[in-house]
């Protein structure tokens, strides 16, 4: 039998320093990520910061029982998310929790009864005629008329959208041979419409719309007040945008704004509402068999095919932009098709879209007719101050806990509590840095219920050391130096940890499905500070131990070394001591 190799590596040990380099390689990447992305302190929740939680509960309309589905929520959620940010909040956060409901939070210096009446009320979308459209971008040399100027190449710098009539059948809305009218894009338009056309309208020099077309036309035009506030209007100003349609009534005339395809900013004097949003049936982005091109298709019920129908044969006579009508939700123009000919029961919008736009435009047209309602099922509301005491009494708990585990450590341990006390180090850098990212990436706020999570981290963190460290003291009980107890003591502690923590996680993953609200960033903190306790115990605390077992004061059983040999109830020179057979007695 071969002799073993001098200095061979025990079984087990493996490489430590490749695993501590790892995870400190790992550690230094996320906190300059950290200070890259410009935040260093975790976002904190409305708990902690100060502000208003209002949570909605989805209902379904008699007959619509499968209208509660992820997609109509999901819809229900950028809607609300429009209405949030249309009153100026900039950390607002709504989102959906479990299968039926919306959690909205808004930070502090928001009007709470606002909030409440924005994101309680249901949707409101309507088609109005264009009356005028101009650029809702402040002039660069401060001209204060928005009377439209330009050349008709100017007017061809929209998106080049355009929505053909799709007959009785839903398909793919061919409606003959195309017509010579050139579009924005350079070509032919095959159809209907065209979405969005941008800026210069053909107006008069003192930038009131011509009062020809439609009754609605000559009411926008003479509208003196509603001139001037279409003159006044910025739009690349929140407040404004949201100021704008505060209070008008859809039988009324209104100003709005809208983003065409380039991003920019265009505001509009609309007419009356001439179809309302709740008489489509049905809405989708699907791909244009001819074309391969993303396009949106609509179907109206029979009243909004009648209503469709009557004012696209009167916008089809007009000229640019007063042949456009606005998609107008919640007093945002969405898109702004032009038409050149009558549609009614079907139609599509086709053009420069691409999936994700034209899912959101499908999304927006499909919420009209949401068969959804939403009751406000709590709102809880915490000052500034109230949140500041919170988060420090949940600190000065934190750290009485962390005091108790480590004098526990070093009253029990002795020199093995530092290696608890440096992972204990390493596991909240880990954590404060991972929840630091995940503030701007995903929107994860800290509140008071993550705090407790963090605390009982502590607790599960701690608990893995002292598993390993009773399977080294094990195994030197039964006569085994240090090195050998840890290579042996470690895949049995390996094993009890796993094990461990994996009920954690399942808990903790179990309680984020089931529940809803805050209770949610207790669970979210608790599994996250479980699986980095699987990685430090891992990548950090065996590797160090493996090492350290190698110095003479942890080797040799120092009586402060928390391994002493006397202490755990061994002779110190068990393994090294020759062993005297005694002779056999020899018989007189």
């Amino acid at each position: 039998m071969a002799a073993p190799k001098k200095g061979r590596r025990q079984p087990g040990q493996g490489r430590p320093g490749r695993a501590l380099a790892l995870i400190l390689i790992a550690l230094v990447a996320l906190t300059g990520g950290m200070f890259l992305s410009g935040h260093t302190t975790p976002r904190l929740g409305i708990d902690l910061a100060g502000g208003t939680s209002i949570t909605l509960q989805a209902r379904s309309e008699p007959g619509q029982e499968s209208a509660v589905n992820q997609t109509n929520m999901n819809t229900a959620v950028g809607i609300i998310e429009r209405r949030v940010n249309g009153l100026g909040v900039s950390e607002a956060e709504v989102q959906t929790q479990g299968t039926d409901h919306i959690i909205v939070n808004i930070p502090k210096g928001t009007n709470e009864k606002q909030a409440r009446e924005q994101v309680g009320t249901t949707a409101q979308l309507f088609f109005r005629p264009v009356l005028q459209l101009a650029s809702g971008e402040p002039a660069p040399e401060g001209s204060p008329s928005p009377s439209a100027s330009g050349s008709p190449d100017e007017a061809e710098q929209g998106d080049g959208d355009k929505a053909t009539e799709g007959g009785d059948k839903a398909t793919d809305g061919k409606s003959g041979e195309p017509e010579a009218t050139p579009t924005t894009q350079g070509r032919a338009a095959s159809g209907a419409l065209k979405a969005d056309a941008t800026p210069s309208p053909s107006a008069s020099a003192d930038g009131k719309a011509d009062p020809t077309p439609s009754p609605s036309a000559s009411e926008g035009g003479s509208d003196e007040a509603l001139m001037k506030k279409f003159e006044a209007l910025t739009c690349t100003d929140t407040k404004e945008r949201t100021a704008a349609a505060e209070g008008t009534k859809p039988s009324e005339p209104m100003v709005g704004c809208g983003q065409n395809s380039a991003g920019q900013w265009e505001k509009y004097i609309l007419g009356p509402a001439a179809v309302a949003g709740t008489e489509i049936d049905d809405a989708s982005a699907v791909i244009d068999e001819r074309t391969g091109q993303w396009i949106v298709t609509m179907d109206f019920s029979s009243k909004g095919a009648d209503a469709f129908s009557k004012i696209t044969s009167e916008l089809k006579t007009q000229q640019p932009p007063m042949n456009q009508f606005g998609i107008v939700l919640d007093g945002e123009v969405v898109s702004a098709p032009s038409v050149q000919t009558t549609l009614s029961k079907s139609a599509q919008i086709s053009g420069s879209f691409t999936q994700e736009s034209s899912q959101d435009l499908a999304n927006m047209l499909s919420y009209g007719a949401l068969p959804l309602s939403f009751v406000e099922e709590s709102v809880t509301s915490v000052t500034a101050a109230l949140g500041g005491e919170q988060l420090e009494a949940g600190l000065i708990a934190g750290g009485i806990g962390l005091i108790l585990v480590i004098v526990y450590l070093v009253v029990y341990y002795r020199g093995l509590s530092l290696i608890a006390i440096i992972s204990l180090l390493m596991s909240a850098a880990l954590t404060y840095t991972i929840m630091v990212l995940l503030g701007p990436a995903i929107g994860f706020a800290l509140n008071l219920p993550a705090v407790c999570g963090a605390i009982v981290a502590i607790g599960i963190t701690a608990d893995s050391f002292i598993v390993f460290f009773e399977r080294v003291r094990d195994e030197i009980r039964e006569g085994r130096s240090l090195q050998p107890a840890v290579a042996r003591g470690w895949p049995r502690a390996r094993r009890t940890i796993l094990v461990s923590d994996f009920v954690s996680f399942l808990s903790a993953a179990v309680l984020f499905v089931v529940t809803v609200g805050k209770v949610q960033g207790f669970a979210f903190t608790l599994g996250l500070t479980t699986l980095l306790d699987v990685v430090v115990v891992f990548f950090f605390t065996k590797p160090l131990l493996t090492i350290l077992a190698r110095k003479k004061f942890f080797a040799s059983g120092h009586p402060w070394s928390g391994l002493d040999p006397k202490r755990l109830g061994v002779k110190p020179p068990l393994r090294r001591a020759r062993r005297t057979v005694p002779a056999d007695p020899k018989e007189a």
